[in-house]
């Protein structure tokens, strides 16, 4: 079984510890981006990855691309030109202050490519799953375009399709409405992870206040209504995702979330997180249990219980990606042996 994920491959740079922008003079540097979030955290599972992206041929791009390969991901499909790494700052929140983001992603190695940059054919001819997310169509045309060849590619061969749709607002800045560009792409996937503002903003599917309803536990929320949108508009999608986030403040969190195979919808575990050490890549890495889970488990309860799990677990890691085993995540699953040293 081989996966292939498809993005770009960023270092972050936070200030040291929860201090803001305005007062740090060191930062810290890691390596991440959704997509590689994903094959790092799949490598962990004992899963063959590969990972697909763009970055310079100098020592910054080299040095992220061994972060990559050091968790176990086969980086044999990266490709080394241009002449910028993409880079984002993080200011961390913490209890009442939320975190917030500055890209610095304009004009990277990555945002340079295009659907002739791949030989998409040659990458997915033995591969057994493709994923992509909302954030590479965003950074460029070529990005976009690049995209569209990748899931069109493996739409010919019959190789399951999944996307994580992550709407994110400050990266689409070269001149397109998302809903010109996400469509067609969506058209050719077959497991999507989305939430109420992905499908606002890339679909123009907007839910009325009758469409949403109270989840104990959670705040109101109209999981239901995107669900069954998704697969009314688009009928190759097999199973829409959807989490379910309850924030008490920047350090406590609720989760939980929804699967819907067209038919009926599963809810998993809930999961009571009181100290988030790092919230970014929680998504990245429940998207990343979710793909091991539906080529593994072969039970959707099972699946989506694990996924949450192993994005409960991430919560608990610094930095962009997962550093979970199958074994420690099913630890997390059997809540009678948390906290307990592993001795």
């Amino acid at each position: 079984m081989k996966i292939v994920t498809f993005g770009e491959l960023l270092f972050r740079f936070s200030p040291v510890g929860n201090q803001r922008f305005s007062q740090a003079s060191s930062y810290e540097a890691t390596v991440g981006g959704a997509e590689a979030n994903i094959a790092m955290s799949l490598a962990q599972y004992g899963d063959n990855v590969e990972y697909v992206t763009v970055v310079p041929n100098d020592e910054l791009g080299l040095s992220a691309v061994r972060e990559v390969k050091k968790w176990g991901v086969n980086i044999d499909p990266i490709l080394y030109q241009g002449n910028k790494m993409g880079f984002y700052f993080l200011e961390k929140g913490g209890s009442l202050r939320g975190g917030s983001v500055i890209y610095d992603r304009a004009g990277s190695s990555f945002t340079e490519i295009d659907a002739n940059t791949f030989d998409w054919d040659e990458l997915l001819k033995d591969a057994d799953w493709f994923h992509w997310s909302g954030i590479t169509p965003a950074l460029s045309q070529g990005a976009a375009e690049a995209s569209l060849a990748a899931i069109q590619a493996a739409n010919r061969k019959g190789i399951p399709v999944s996307c994580d749709l992550n709407y994110r607002s400050k990266l689409w800045k070269y001149g397109v409405d998302p809903k010109e560009v996400m469509p067609e792409l969506i058209k050719g996937t077959s497991i999507v992870l989305a939430n109420e503002e992905d499908v606002a903003m890339y679909l123009g599917i907007k839910p009325s206040e009758s469409d949403y309803e109270h989840i104990e536990g959670f705040d109101k929320r109209c999981y239901k209504f995107i669900s069954e949108a998704l697969v009314e508009q688009f009928p190759n999608i097999d199973c829409v995702v959807t989490t379910l986030r309850q924030t008490i403040n920047a350090s406590h969190n609720r989760w939980s979330g929804v699967t819907y195979n067209g038919c009926e919808f599963i809810q998993g575990d809930v999961h009571e997180i009181p100290s988030i050490v790092d919230r970014v890549g929680g998504g990245d890495s429940f998207m990343a249990a979710y793909i091991h889970g539906k080529t593994n488990f072969n039970d959707d309860q099972k699946t989506l219980d694990f996924a949450l799990a192993a994005s409960a677990y991430k919560l608990s890691i610094p930095g962009d990606y997962n550093i979970a085993t199958e074994q420690e995540v099913f630890q997390i699953m059997d809540k009678s042996s948390i906290k307990k040293i592993n001795r």
